[in-house]
């Protein structure tokens, strides 16, 4: 049976059929696998010389065998090779949607006026913009009677849809990324790195006012139950973000914090400062805050 796909067309395929499916099946993670491991690179590289190999060895006994053949075999088996391969339900197909005449049927369709020699052609509309053209009838029959018959939704009501599902994806996104939380949404962290991320901060940004141990020294004392403008996390969250008492509070971090710098180091002090006990503690400022109390 003779091969239709001539070799340079059979190589890539394959060998990039072979790399498709290493890619899938190996996990590298964001990485490519050639890349990931060095090692599937080299392999691809053998299986590339292993296929080119293959269609040398092909190529060497088919051409060991074509010299065994009588002169009436080699002259059939030349002529087999000679005839191009056609597609030919795709050129019937193709004939069908162009409508084309061929050549030597073109005087059936030619016009009776004549300029300078030039002819011109009678063609029908191409089969192909016909089909197209009824289509967008009943496209437009089927989308009068869903929106303007049977009342469908409007513009109006797809864009409010759409924008109440962006609001609950954004709500949800900020419930994961650290980074967009704000009083309203910030929960205490509990994670390791975050209360060492935290206590970083505190020791850079905190200190001078507060003390090493939360003791309290400009600013109030971190260690007790007595909170100015109240304790939780969302409360403290907020104190750090927009600043204390007007005048004479602490000044607003946002500015020089990021929201997710801010819930670290709010729970830092809330988890490893809040019910200790300072060497030199301040006195109690404030009123007594219980979880029951938050807002």
């Amino acid at each position: 049976m003779k091969n239709i796909t001539p070799w340079w067309i059979r190589v890539p395929i394959i060998f990039f059929l072979i790399f498709g499916l290493m890619e899938y099946f190996i996990d590298s993670g964001e990485q490519p696998a050639i890349i990931e491991y060095p090692i599937v690179a080299l392999f691809l590289v053998l299986v590339l010389f292993i296929l080119i190999a293959i269609e040398l060895i092909l190529k060497s006994v088919e051409n060991v065998m074509f010299q065994t053949l009588p002169p009436e075999a080699k002259e059939r088996y030349e002529l087999s090779k000679s005839k191009q391969w056609e597609w030919k339900w795709g050129k019937e197909t193709w004939k069908k949607l162009t409508g084309n005449k061929p050549i030597e049927e073109e005087n059936e369709i030619i016009l009776d006026h004549n300029y300078d020699g030039i002819r011109e052609l009678d063609n029908n509309l191409p089969p192909w913009w016909v089909y197209m053209f009824y289509a967008t009838i009943v496209f437009g029959i089927i989308y009068l009677a869903r929106f303007h018959v049977f009342d469908g939704y409007t513009q109006d009501m797809e864009y409010e849809q759409e924008v109440a599902e962006a609001q609950i994806a954004i709500e949800a996104y900020k419930k994961t990324a650290k980074g967009l939380v704000d009083a309203n949404t910030v929960e205490l962290l509990t994670d390791a790195t975050d209360i060492k991320a935290g206590e970083a901060i505190f020791t850079s940004s905190c200190v001078a006012c507060h003390m090493a141990d939360g003791g309290g020294g400009i600013g109030p004392n971190l260690t007790d139950e007595y909170w100015i403008l109240g304790g939780g996390i969302k409360n403290v969250f907020h104190t750090i973000s927009e600043g204390g008492r007007d005048g004479k509070g602490m000044i607003a971090w946002k500015q020089t914090l990021k929201p997710a710098q801010i819930a670290q180091v709010a729970s830092y002090i809330l988890t490893e400062i809040n019910g200790t006990t300072p060497a030199n503690p301040k006195a109690p400022e404030g009123d007594i805050w219980t979880a029951e109390a938050a807002p």
